[in-house]
Protein backbone atom coordinates (compact mmCIF):
# COMPACT_ATOMS: atom_id res chain seq x y z
CA UNK A 1 0.00 0.00 0.00
CA UNK A 2 1.30 3.41 -0.94
CA UNK A 3 1.58 5.93 1.88
CA UNK A 4 0.40 9.53 1.94
CA UNK A 5 2.39 12.01 -0.12
CA UNK A 6 4.68 9.30 -1.44
CA UNK A 7 4.15 10.23 -5.09
CA UNK A 8 1.46 9.89 -7.71
CA UNK A 9 -0.75 6.78 -8.02
CA UNK A 10 0.44 4.03 -10.34
CA UNK A 11 -1.97 1.18 -11.24
CA UNK A 12 -0.86 -2.29 -10.25
CA UNK A 13 -0.64 -3.47 -13.85
CA UNK A 14 1.81 -0.61 -14.73
CA UNK A 15 3.75 -0.55 -11.48
CA UNK A 16 7.47 -0.95 -12.08
CA UNK A 17 7.25 -0.15 -15.80
CA UNK A 18 6.57 3.60 -15.69
CA UNK A 19 6.80 6.39 -13.13
CA UNK A 20 3.85 8.32 -11.83
CA UNK A 21 5.07 11.68 -13.23
CA UNK A 22 5.54 10.23 -16.72
CA UNK A 23 2.21 8.44 -16.49
CA UNK A 24 0.43 11.69 -15.63
CA UNK A 25 2.66 13.79 -17.90
CA UNK A 26 3.90 15.98 -14.99
CA UNK A 27 7.36 17.40 -14.26
CA UNK A 28 9.02 16.28 -11.01
CA UNK A 29 9.55 19.92 -9.94
CA UNK A 30 5.97 20.90 -10.60
CA UNK A 31 5.29 24.59 -11.28
CA UNK A 32 9.01 25.46 -11.03
CA UNK A 33 9.49 23.78 -14.42
CA UNK A 34 6.45 25.31 -16.10
CA UNK A 35 8.59 26.91 -18.84
CA UNK A 36 10.41 24.62 -21.26
CA UNK A 37 14.19 24.68 -20.65
CA UNK A 38 13.93 27.02 -17.68
CA UNK A 39 13.80 26.41 -13.95
CA UNK A 40 12.68 28.87 -11.26
CA UNK A 41 15.20 29.02 -8.40
CA UNK A 42 15.99 31.29 -5.47
CA UNK A 43 19.02 33.37 -6.46
CA UNK A 44 21.12 35.52 -4.07
CA UNK A 45 23.18 38.46 -5.29
CA UNK A 46 26.89 37.52 -5.07
CA UNK A 47 27.96 41.19 -4.90
CA UNK A 48 26.47 44.69 -5.14
CA UNK A 49 25.07 45.54 -8.60
CA UNK A 50 24.05 48.87 -10.15
CA UNK A 51 20.71 48.61 -12.00
CA UNK A 52 21.07 50.55 -15.27
CA UNK A 53 17.38 50.22 -16.19
CA UNK A 54 16.25 52.61 -13.42
CA UNK A 55 15.96 56.34 -14.37
CA UNK A 56 18.63 56.97 -11.75
CA UNK A 57 20.98 54.08 -11.27
CA UNK A 58 20.04 52.17 -8.13
CA UNK A 59 22.30 49.85 -6.25
CA UNK A 60 21.15 46.36 -5.29
CA UNK A 61 23.05 45.21 -2.23
CA UNK A 62 24.94 41.98 -1.83
CA UNK A 63 22.83 39.15 -0.39
CA UNK A 64 19.45 40.33 -1.73
CA UNK A 65 17.40 37.34 -2.93
CA UNK A 66 15.20 37.05 -6.04
CA UNK A 67 13.17 34.40 -7.84
CA UNK A 68 15.35 33.81 -10.92
CA UNK A 69 14.87 31.85 -14.10
CA UNK A 70 17.79 29.45 -14.46
CA UNK A 71 18.78 28.31 -17.97
CA UNK A 72 21.81 26.63 -19.47
CA UNK A 73 23.42 28.80 -22.13
CA UNK A 74 26.71 27.02 -22.86
CA UNK A 75 29.64 25.17 -21.37
CA UNK A 76 33.30 25.74 -20.59
CA UNK A 77 34.91 22.45 -21.52
CA UNK A 78 32.74 20.03 -19.56
CA UNK A 79 31.46 22.63 -17.07
CA UNK A 80 28.00 24.07 -17.93
CA UNK A 81 27.41 27.83 -17.99
CA UNK A 82 24.13 28.95 -16.40
CA UNK A 83 22.28 32.22 -16.82
CA UNK A 84 20.05 33.68 -14.06
CA UNK A 85 17.46 36.23 -15.09
CA UNK A 86 15.84 38.28 -12.32
CA UNK A 87 13.30 41.08 -12.29
CA UNK A 88 14.03 44.31 -10.43
CA UNK A 89 10.76 45.21 -8.73
CA UNK A 90 11.67 48.92 -8.36
CA UNK A 91 11.74 49.58 -12.12
CA UNK A 92 10.53 46.33 -13.68
CA UNK A 93 13.78 45.83 -15.59
CA UNK A 94 15.49 42.49 -16.13
CA UNK A 95 19.02 41.73 -15.00
CA UNK A 96 20.93 38.70 -16.27
CA UNK A 97 23.90 37.21 -14.41
CA UNK A 98 25.97 34.31 -15.79
CA UNK A 99 28.50 31.99 -14.25
CA UNK A 100 32.15 32.18 -15.35
CA UNK A 101 33.83 28.79 -14.77
CA UNK A 102 37.05 30.07 -16.31
CA UNK A 103 37.63 32.67 -13.57
CA UNK A 104 35.32 31.04 -10.99
CA UNK A 105 33.14 34.16 -10.76
CA UNK A 106 29.78 35.69 -11.71
CA UNK A 107 29.44 38.17 -14.58
CA UNK A 108 26.61 40.68 -15.14
CA UNK A 109 25.74 40.47 -18.84
CA UNK A 110 22.50 42.47 -19.10
CA UNK A 111 20.55 45.19 -17.27
CA UNK A 112 23.26 46.24 -14.79
CA UNK A 113 26.94 46.46 -13.88
CA UNK A 114 29.07 45.37 -10.96
CA UNK A 115 30.06 47.91 -8.31
CA UNK A 116 33.85 48.13 -8.17
CA UNK A 117 35.19 48.02 -4.59
CA UNK A 118 38.77 46.90 -5.21
CA UNK A 119 38.17 43.32 -4.14
CA UNK A 120 39.25 41.99 -7.55
CA UNK A 121 42.76 43.38 -7.29
CA UNK A 122 45.54 40.83 -7.07
CA UNK A 123 47.01 40.70 -3.55
CA UNK A 124 50.33 39.41 -2.29
CA UNK A 125 50.38 35.64 -2.38
CA UNK A 126 47.48 35.32 -4.84
CA UNK A 127 47.99 33.50 -8.13
CA UNK A 128 46.58 35.05 -11.28
CA UNK A 129 44.88 32.65 -13.68
CA UNK A 130 46.26 33.22 -17.19
CA UNK A 131 45.50 31.69 -20.57
CA UNK A 132 48.06 30.12 -22.86
CA UNK A 133 48.19 33.27 -24.99
CA UNK A 134 48.87 35.47 -21.96
CA UNK A 135 51.61 33.11 -20.81
CA UNK A 136 53.23 33.18 -24.25
CA UNK A 137 53.02 36.97 -24.34
CA UNK A 138 54.59 37.16 -20.89
CA UNK A 139 57.49 34.97 -22.02
CA UNK A 140 58.18 37.15 -25.03
CA UNK A 141 57.91 40.53 -23.31
CA UNK A 142 61.25 41.35 -21.63
CA UNK A 143 59.90 44.20 -19.48
CA UNK A 144 56.96 42.14 -18.30
CA UNK A 145 59.37 39.36 -17.46
CA UNK A 146 61.57 41.76 -15.48
CA UNK A 147 58.62 43.17 -13.55
CA UNK A 148 57.38 39.68 -12.82
CA UNK A 149 60.84 38.69 -11.60
CA UNK A 150 60.99 41.69 -9.22
CA UNK A 151 57.56 40.87 -7.82
CA UNK A 152 58.59 37.25 -7.36
CA UNK A 153 61.72 38.35 -5.51
CA UNK A 154 59.69 40.55 -3.16
CA UNK A 155 57.25 37.71 -2.48
CA UNK A 156 60.19 35.36 -1.93
CA UNK A 157 61.74 37.76 0.61
CA UNK A 158 58.48 38.08 2.55
CA UNK A 159 57.89 34.34 2.48
CA UNK A 160 61.47 33.63 3.58
CA UNK A 161 61.17 36.02 6.52
CA UNK A 162 57.91 34.41 7.59
CA UNK A 163 59.42 30.92 7.35
CA UNK A 164 62.37 32.01 9.52
CA UNK A 165 59.98 33.41 12.14
CA UNK A 166 58.05 30.14 12.22
CA UNK A 167 61.26 28.13 12.54
CA UNK A 168 62.48 30.35 15.39
CA UNK A 169 59.18 30.00 17.24
CA UNK A 170 59.24 26.26 16.73
CA UNK A 171 62.79 26.09 18.07
CA UNK A 172 62.00 28.32 21.05
CA UNK A 173 58.88 26.47 22.14
CA UNK A 174 60.12 23.01 21.29
CA UNK A 175 60.29 22.12 25.01
CA UNK A 176 57.58 24.06 26.90
CA UNK A 177 58.57 22.59 30.28
CA UNK A 178 62.15 23.83 29.94
CA UNK A 179 61.01 27.30 28.90
CA UNK A 180 58.55 27.46 31.79
CA UNK A 181 61.28 26.39 34.24
CA UNK A 182 63.63 29.05 32.92
CA UNK A 183 61.03 31.80 33.22
CA UNK A 184 60.06 30.78 36.76
CA UNK A 185 63.73 30.72 37.77
CA UNK A 186 64.24 34.27 36.48
CA UNK A 187 61.15 35.57 38.27
CA UNK A 188 62.07 33.80 41.51
CA UNK A 189 65.16 36.01 41.92
CA UNK A 190 64.22 39.05 44.01
CA UNK A 191 60.60 38.00 44.42
CA UNK A 192 60.59 38.59 48.18
CA UNK A 193 62.20 42.01 47.74
CA UNK A 194 59.59 42.99 45.15
CA UNK A 195 56.78 41.82 47.44
CA UNK A 196 58.25 43.81 50.35
CA UNK A 197 58.53 46.94 48.23
CA UNK A 198 54.97 46.45 47.01
CA UNK A 199 53.64 46.21 50.58
CA UNK A 200 55.61 49.33 51.58
CA UNK A 201 54.22 51.22 48.59
CA UNK A 202 50.64 50.23 49.39
CA UNK A 203 51.15 51.23 53.03
CA UNK A 204 52.48 54.63 51.96
CA UNK A 205 49.54 55.16 49.60
CA UNK A 206 47.10 54.31 52.40
CA UNK A 207 48.78 56.62 54.91
CA UNK A 208 49.09 59.52 52.44
CA UNK A 209 45.67 58.86 50.82
CA UNK A 210 47.25 58.78 47.37
CA UNK A 211 45.20 57.77 44.37
CA UNK A 212 48.12 57.58 41.95
CA UNK A 213 50.48 54.78 41.02
CA UNK A 214 53.89 55.08 42.70
CA UNK A 215 56.88 54.11 40.59
CA UNK A 216 59.86 52.25 42.08
CA UNK A 217 62.68 54.31 43.55
CA UNK A 218 65.77 54.95 41.42
CA UNK A 219 69.31 56.07 42.18
CA UNK A 220 68.76 59.20 40.11
CA UNK A 221 65.84 60.18 42.36
CA UNK A 222 68.06 59.94 45.46
CA UNK A 223 70.70 62.18 43.89
CA UNK A 224 68.18 64.81 42.81
CA UNK A 225 66.45 64.80 46.20
CA UNK A 226 69.82 65.26 47.93
CA UNK A 227 70.51 68.38 45.86
CA UNK A 228 67.34 70.11 47.11
CA UNK A 229 67.95 72.52 50.05
CA UNK A 230 64.93 73.89 51.90
CA UNK A 231 66.35 77.21 53.21
CA UNK A 232 64.79 80.40 54.51
CA UNK A 233 63.63 82.95 51.99
CA UNK A 234 64.58 85.92 54.22
CA UNK A 235 68.17 86.94 54.77
CA UNK A 236 69.49 85.84 58.14
CA UNK A 237 70.51 89.24 59.45
CA UNK A 238 69.92 90.49 62.94
CA UNK A 239 66.90 88.80 64.45
CA UNK A 240 66.90 85.95 61.91
CA UNK A 241 70.53 85.15 62.78
CA UNK A 242 69.70 85.17 66.51
CA UNK A 243 66.76 82.84 65.88
CA UNK A 244 68.92 80.45 63.85
CA UNK A 245 71.58 80.52 66.57
CA UNK A 246 68.98 79.81 69.24
CA UNK A 247 67.80 76.73 67.35
CA UNK A 248 71.21 75.09 67.78
CA UNK A 249 71.39 75.71 71.54
CA UNK A 250 69.98 73.19 74.02
CA UNK A 251 66.83 74.17 75.84
CA UNK A 252 68.22 73.20 79.29
CA UNK A 253 71.86 73.79 80.16
CA UNK A 254 73.81 70.98 81.82
CA UNK A 255 74.75 72.12 85.38
CA UNK A 256 75.97 68.79 86.68
CA UNK A 257 79.38 69.04 84.99
CA UNK A 258 80.84 71.38 87.60
CA UNK A 259 79.71 69.18 90.49
CA UNK A 260 81.24 66.11 88.88
CA UNK A 261 84.50 68.01 88.30
CA UNK A 262 84.70 69.02 91.96
CA UNK A 263 83.98 65.49 93.13
CA UNK A 264 86.62 64.07 90.82
CA UNK A 265 89.34 66.24 92.45
CA UNK A 266 89.17 64.11 95.59
CA UNK A 267 89.59 67.10 97.97
CA UNK A 268 87.23 67.28 100.90
CA UNK A 269 85.72 70.70 101.60
CA UNK A 270 84.00 72.15 104.58
CA UNK A 271 80.25 72.33 104.74
CA UNK A 272 80.39 76.11 104.64
CA UNK A 273 82.51 76.06 101.47
CA UNK A 274 80.20 73.55 99.81
CA UNK A 275 77.17 75.61 100.75
CA UNK A 276 78.80 78.78 99.46
CA UNK A 277 79.68 77.14 96.13
CA UNK A 278 76.17 75.73 95.81
CA UNK A 279 74.68 79.14 96.45
CA UNK A 280 77.03 80.66 93.89
CA UNK A 281 76.13 77.97 91.33
CA UNK A 282 72.40 78.48 91.88
CA UNK A 283 72.80 82.21 91.47
CA UNK A 284 74.73 81.78 88.21
CA UNK A 285 72.13 79.35 86.87
CA UNK A 286 69.31 81.71 87.75
CA UNK A 287 71.09 84.62 86.08
CA UNK A 288 71.70 82.55 82.93
CA UNK A 289 68.08 81.44 82.74
CA UNK A 290 66.76 84.96 83.30
CA UNK A 291 69.14 86.33 80.68
CA UNK A 292 68.06 83.72 78.16
CA UNK A 293 64.38 84.40 78.82
CA UNK A 294 64.92 88.09 78.22
CA UNK A 295 67.03 87.58 75.08
CA UNK A 296 65.44 84.43 73.62
CA UNK A 297 64.49 85.32 70.00
CA UNK A 298 61.65 82.78 69.95
CA UNK A 299 59.85 84.47 72.86
CA UNK A 300 59.85 87.87 71.15
CA UNK A 301 59.64 86.75 67.52
CA UNK A 302 55.84 86.95 67.29
CA UNK A 303 55.80 90.29 69.06
CA UNK A 304 58.40 91.79 66.75
CA UNK A 305 56.69 90.39 63.68
CA UNK A 306 53.31 91.75 64.80
CA UNK A 307 54.60 95.21 65.75
CA UNK A 308 56.85 95.67 62.73
CA UNK A 309 55.03 97.62 60.09
CA UNK A 310 56.23 98.94 56.81
CA UNK A 311 55.79 102.68 56.45
CA UNK A 312 53.07 103.84 54.11
CA UNK A 313 54.42 105.37 50.96
CA UNK A 314 52.71 108.59 49.90
CA UNK A 315 53.16 109.66 46.27
CA UNK A 316 55.07 112.92 45.89
CA UNK A 317 56.75 112.81 49.34
CA UNK A 318 60.39 111.89 49.63
CA UNK A 319 61.17 109.53 52.50
CA UNK A 320 64.34 109.24 54.51
CA UNK A 321 66.29 106.06 54.51
CA UNK A 322 65.68 103.58 57.30
CA UNK A 323 69.32 103.62 58.42
CA UNK A 324 69.33 107.43 58.70
CA UNK A 325 66.06 107.34 60.68
CA UNK A 326 67.45 104.74 63.04
CA UNK A 327 70.67 106.72 63.53
CA UNK A 328 68.63 109.86 64.18
CA UNK A 329 66.43 108.04 66.67
CA UNK A 330 69.52 106.64 68.37
CA UNK A 331 71.12 110.07 68.61
CA UNK A 332 67.93 111.58 70.03
CA UNK A 333 67.63 108.76 72.56
CA UNK A 334 71.26 109.20 73.59
CA UNK A 335 70.80 112.96 73.98
CA UNK A 336 67.65 112.40 76.01
CA UNK A 337 69.43 109.95 78.33
CA UNK A 338 72.39 112.34 78.69
CA UNK A 339 70.07 115.23 79.57
CA UNK A 340 68.29 113.09 82.14
CA UNK A 341 71.57 112.01 83.76
CA UNK A 342 72.86 115.60 83.84
CA UNK A 343 69.60 116.82 85.34
CA UNK A 344 69.72 114.18 88.05
CA UNK A 345 73.34 115.03 88.87
CA UNK A 346 72.49 118.74 89.06
CA UNK A 347 69.52 118.04 91.30
CA UNK A 348 71.65 115.98 93.64
CA UNK A 349 74.27 118.74 93.88
CA UNK A 350 71.63 121.38 94.58
CA UNK A 351 70.05 119.19 97.24
CA UNK A 352 73.38 118.64 98.99
CA UNK A 353 74.10 122.40 98.99
CA UNK A 354 70.69 123.14 100.51
CA UNK A 355 71.26 120.51 103.19
CA UNK A 356 74.59 122.08 104.17
CA UNK A 357 73.01 125.55 104.22
CA UNK A 358 70.13 124.39 106.38
CA UNK A 359 72.39 122.68 108.84
CA UNK A 360 74.58 125.77 109.13
CA UNK A 361 71.57 128.00 109.68
CA UNK A 362 70.20 125.73 112.35
CA UNK A 363 73.53 125.66 114.16
CA UNK A 364 73.93 129.46 114.02
CA UNK A 365 70.39 130.13 115.22
CA UNK A 366 70.18 131.68 118.70
CA UNK A 367 67.25 130.92 120.95
CA UNK A 368 65.21 133.51 122.88
CA UNK A 369 66.09 131.94 126.18
CA UNK A 370 69.62 133.09 125.77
Amino acid sequence: MQGFNMGRYVPPDLEGTISGNKLNKKHPLGSRASKPGALTVRFEMPYAVWCTTCPKETIIGQGVRFNASKTRVGSYYSTPIFAFRIKHTACGGTIEIRTDPKNTAYVVTEGGRKREDGADQVKDGDWEIMTDAEREKLRGNAFAKLEKTIEDREQLTVAKQRVEELQENNKTWDDPYEMNTRLRKEFRVGRHQREKEGHATEDLKDRMSLGIELLPEKEEDKIRAGLVDFGSILRETGEEAMAAQGLHKPLFENTITAAKTDASDGKKKLKSEVKAEQTKRDLVSELVSNTRISHDPFLHMDKRLSTTKTPVRIPGIKRKRASIDQDTRGDKTTDRITDTVNASIAAESIGSQQAHTTNAALVAYESDSE
